[in-house]
């Protein structure tokens, strides 16, 4: 098992910044790659971005969705276990539940419980 623990979310008006942190603990030695991904009311969860962890070939690796190139930025901190999202000039679209995701390199997931973003206009 791998827990993961998000924080960081939060209201904040359009333009502004937010960081979001996951903390995974357990079988962390198993994980391949770390993601964020969110969920919108009324709409599917998406990939927001992803970084790569497990294989020395692609660590570090990262990708984002179109939707948030240029805007946020995914990194981690392999000491400590955390992946984090910085997110900069946010819009009202940006809006919804993030959810941190651990992937094993049998390509099972885990799922922290999610943080809220709201980002008013």
């Amino acid at each position: 098992q791998v827990p993961l623990v998000e924080s960081g979310g939060g209201l904040v008006q359009a333009g502004g910044s937010l960081r979001l942190s996951c903390a995974a603990s357990g079988s962390v030695f198993s994980i391949n790659s770390m993601g964020w991904y969110r969920q919108a009311p009324g709409k599917e969860r998406e990939l927001v971005a992803r970084i790569s962890s497990g294989d020395m070939t692609n660590y570090g690796m990262t990708n984002y969705a179109d939707s948030v190139k240029g805007r946020f930025t995914i990194s981690r901190d392999g000491a400590k276990n955390t992946v984090y999202l910085q997110m900069n000039s946010l819009k009202p679209e940006d809006t919804a539940l993030y959810y941190c995701n651990a992937r094993r390199t049998d390509y099972m997931d885990y799922w922290g419980k999610g943080t809220r973003v709201s980002v008013s206009s």
